[in-house]
């Protein structure tokens, strides 16, 4: 595949709702998209960096700085056989997954329709509908949170996250608790804990929950490690896996029992495999994480999350939990039993809407 020329899309999308976590509230969510022309092909990829450097210290600024002015030249004119090329030629860029991930994703796609092969089938997929879940914000009120849990059980999700953070926890969590006993609960703090706060999430191991998410700092295993030996619920690691060098890590610590895989975080699909790969030979639970994506980004996390490993809800979801106008033609909508289907058309198996696309462009620009 040579490689003719790149295009950037900077986003911003109306969220159908405001979405609060431990690090802010956003009502409009930016991404970049991604374009890799090749051959009369085309193939899209999503770099999931936001305005704001809450989730992690990359933003649609500094993505749009690097697929521009390093990534995107890099590999312009370049004759990329298979995807360990890219692979190699991002090595030479510190950092920066999410901005690697999206054009990463684009050239799969790219790969998919040259070879006639669905993305589920280029990465070894073996489900063809994965099961998922809802993440809720936080809310003002307990009752407002029980409110938004009825809503989404109706809708047919079987699986919920709730997200935490100090104060918004113990009384949040037990209402639900009660009020849907039998429900699988996840809870996330997104690091808004420390080890002089934490002692709130021993109240949390009483209440049954498959997992906490994130509850230390990012940076740090081994408190993960000495939290997971004072509780019985699982601890679940989300912004400290980057790689799958921190993957082995944590698993040789024993600082989780379960791992949030998330495509942006980690730097792109092929490193994703990876942490899969190496989870599912120890036997450890992964899930698929969900950054607010547009159908690009929903069509990829469907994709990994059909592999063999992911044997927990992932937080992917229907396209109208988040969007009333998606820039894809194909909306993602939710089956009985909690599942999505998995799109089986070559590539990432979508189609671009472009008035829609062009409605929430706010900068574009083509390297060539």
């Amino acid at each position: 595949m040579k490689i003719e020329s790149i295009t950037l899309h900077h986003l911003r999308m109306n969220l159908v709702s405001p979405f609060e976590t431990s690090f802010g509230s956003i009502a409009k969510r930016d991404c970049i998209l991604v374009e890799v022309h090749s051959e009369g092909l085309i193939g899209y990829g999503e770099c999931v960096a936001d305005r704001d450097p809450g989730y992690s210290y990359e933003t649609s600024t500094t993505s749009w700085h690097i697929l521009r002015d390093y990534l995107g030249p890099t590999i312009l004119g370049v004759d990329i056989k298979n995807l360990s090329e890219y692979q190699h030629i991002a090595a030479r860029i510190r950092g920066h997954p999410m901005a690697k991930a999206g054009m990463e994703m684009a050239l799969w796609d790219l790969t998919g329709k040259v070879k006639g092969c669905s993305l589920r089938d280029l990465l070894g997929g073996v489900q063809d509908k994965v099961e998922v879940g809802v993440s809720v914000g936080i809310q003002e009120h307990p009752n407002i949170l029980l409110d938004a849990i009825e809503r989404y059980l109706r809708e047919g999700y079987q699986r919920v996250k709730i997200k935490i953070k100090p104060m918004k926890d113990i009384e949040y969590v037990t209402a639900a608790r009660k009020e849907f006993p039998e429900l699988r609960l996840y809870v996330d703090a997104n690091s808004a804990y420390n080890l002089e706060s934490v002692s709130s999430l021993f109240s949390l191991d009483k209440l049954g929950l498959v997992l906490i998410e994130q509850p230390l700092a990012d940076d740090d295993l081994w408190d993960h490690k000495w939290l997971q030996t004072k509780l019985d619920t699982p601890i679940c690691l989300d912004e400290s896996i980057l790689s799958l060098r921190h993957t082995r890590q944590a698993l040789e610590m024993d600082a989780c029992r379960i791992i949030n895989i998330k495509i942006g975080r980690v730097g792109g699909l092929s490193q994703a495999v990876a942490i899969h790969d190496l989870c599912y030979s120890q036997g450890l639970p992964v899930w698929c994480g969900g950054m607010l994506e547009t159908g690009v980004g929903r069509a990829a996390n469907l994709a990994l999350a059909s592999l063999p490993g992911f044997s927990l809800p992932g937080d992917i979801s229907a396209t109208d939990r988040y969007y009333d106008q998606d820039i894809t033609l194909d909306r993602f909508t939710l089956n009985p039993q909690s599942t999505i289907d998995v799109p089986t058309a070559p590539g990432l198996g979508i189609t671009l809407d472009h008035q829609v696309l062009q409605r929430f462009t706010i900068i574009k620009e083509t390297i060539k």
